[in-house]
């Protein structure tokens, strides 16, 4: 893990020190920027493995932020928020973030779920490289997602998450199950992560013409993948 890179963005002094201070000790380096109008040009120049990024910034905000490094990259982003609302965390995911924290949060949990995203960024080599269920290919190499003749554009987490149920098409898997399997973490609290990636995942399935839903709700449990042959 030494030698990742992590961008952290937030203009409150002590929320950089800490991430900086726990992060290194991971064997993380860490880049610190104070203000929303320079973080895009310091992300240009560091091109992080882990963006760690608050939504309340001078100049620019963090989810315009969000918006604009995902035009250009698919790198991990945390968003954090000083407001325990769950419509500025749903927007934050639905603008490509991948996870989400509450201010005030504790460094270790920070340090917990940029291990996870940095670890799930990258190809497992013991995985499969390439997993069919039906028409539907998950090529874990190149990262692509293929129906028939067309792709499917997802975001790493998208990505991760139909990889897994692509996998075991058919098993239902409860929330906090794939909480833990994709993410990394098991907190009963943030299972909202999981509907709402569900949720996006459809959309873009069906988009790419795989028929609606693949991704199957089971009423009190979890979801599961279920793709027919034609």
């Amino acid at each position: 893990m030494s030698g990742n890179r992590v961008l952290v963005v937030d203009d409150e002094d002590h929320i950089l020190e800490l991430a900086r201070l726990y992060l290194s000790r991971e064997g993380y380096q860490i880049e610190t920027v104070a203000d929303g109008s320079q973080a895009l040009a310091r992300f240009g120049q560091v091109k992080p493995d882990l963006v760690v990024l608050d939504i309340m910034l001078p100049n620019l905000d963090g989810l315009t932020i969000c918006r604009e490094i995902r035009k250009q990259s698919q790198v991990p982003i945390i968003m954090l928020t000083a407001r325990d609302e769950v419509t500025d965390k749903v927007v934050g995911l639905e603008l490509g973030a991948d996870d989400y924290l509450t201010k005030p949060f504790h460094p270790q949990e920070l340090v917990a779920r940029a291990k996870a995203l940095v670890r799930r960024a990258r190809l497992e080599p013991d995985q499969p490289r390439l997993v069919r269920a039906g028409r539907l290919e998950v090529d874990l190499e190149r990262h692509e997602v293929r129906f028939g003749d067309g792709r499917v554009q997802l975001r790493p987490k998208e990505f991760d998450l139909l990889a897994l149920l692509a996998r075991h098409p058919g098993r239902v898997f409860q929330r906090s199950e794939l909480l833990d399997l994709v993410w990394g973490y098991d907190f009963p609290g943030y299972t909202r992560t999981v509907d709402v990636h569900v949720q996006q995942l459809r959309e873009k399935l069906a988009r790419g013409g795989v028929a609606d839903p693949a991704i199957q709700t089971v009423w009190g449990v979890g979801y599961k993948l279920e793709i027919g042959a034609g």
